[in-house]
């Protein structure tokens, strides 16, 4: 590890009593299987890792959003121009709130939101965020959605403030959003062994976790995964927090390695 990594990846988890690459090990882990966090705790002590759930709990809360904040980059790159737009419902302290999602045509997920709300206003966030950050040609030229009367309005608010392109059709053709109620059935796989939401801020925290994973098991960051495999994916994670080595030297050591075995 370079210098500067080693000392990012200190400061990511200084203070803890485990290193970062556990640290880690545990967070992906629980946004990528959907486990509970006492099934994840008996997982670990396995491996011969004793840590409490309750431990782990704090792990997710504090590095599931920084995971899919710096790796945002890598795996938000929409295939296709069509995009397929729904909500979901999601339990948080006993009542429900509503999580926007957006996947492409291929069913690569765009971006996504929690909402207290079912509205216009709502409606007019969550495409706002999902637009942001795009290059020109990768805005999308159909947006799919259902019979709500709310993205119609969030539409055009957006066209009309230079957020959302003009030439955007808007299409409300329930067959066409199986793609995304597909999605959504996956996603609550993971949701399922919590069991309800304390707080809106700790839902929306694990859920990007979630989400990140999802988005890596689905190959979006494929350009990144050195080894084309599991492993890849996990070290795609560790690099965005300064574990191990960085992307091109771990390249370098891989074809080198294959070229080894070939001249065997």
């Amino acid at each position: 590890m370079c210098p500067s990594c080693e000392g990012r990846a200190l400061s990511d988890f200084k203070g803890r009593h485990f290193e970062g690459e556990t640290v880690l090990w545990a967070v992906r882990w629980y946004c990528r299987y959907g486990v509970s966090y006492r099934d994840l705790e008996q997982m670990m002590g396995e491996r011969g890792v004793s840590v409490d759930h309750s431990t782990i709990y704090g792990w997710v809360q504090k590095y599931a959003p920084e995971m899919e904040q710096r790796l945002r980059w890598q795996w938000r790159g929409p295939r296709s121009t069509s995009w397929r737009v729904d909500e979901t419902y999601v339990k948080v302290r006993g009542e429900w709130a509503y999580l926007y999602r957006a996947v492409d045509k291929f069913g690569d997920t765009i971006d996504f939101y929690l909402s207290p709300t079912r509205n216009t206003a709502a409606a007019k966030r969550f495409l706002a965020k999902a637009l942001r950050g795009l290059k020109d040609w990768e805005k999308p030229h159909v947006i799919n959605t259902d019979k709500a009367p709310t993205y119609a309005a969030a539409l055009a608010e957006l066209k009309k403030e230079g957020k959302c392109p003009e030439h955007t059709a808007h299409r409300q053709a329930k067959y066409l959003n199986n793609v995304i109620e597909t999605d959504h059935g996956k996603l609550k796989q993971l949701i399922r062994p919590v069991r309800g939401f304390k707080t809106r801020e700790t839902a929306y925290a694990t859920i990007k976790g979630f989400e990140v994973m999802r988005a890596l098991k689905k190959g979006q960051a494929r350009a990144f995964n050195v080894t084309g495999d599991i492993r890849g994916e996990a070290r795609i994670v560790e690099r965005a927090f300064g574990i191990g080595a960085g992307a091109l030297a771990e390249a370098v050591q891989f074809i080198s390695g294959r070229l080894d075995l070939q001249a065997v």
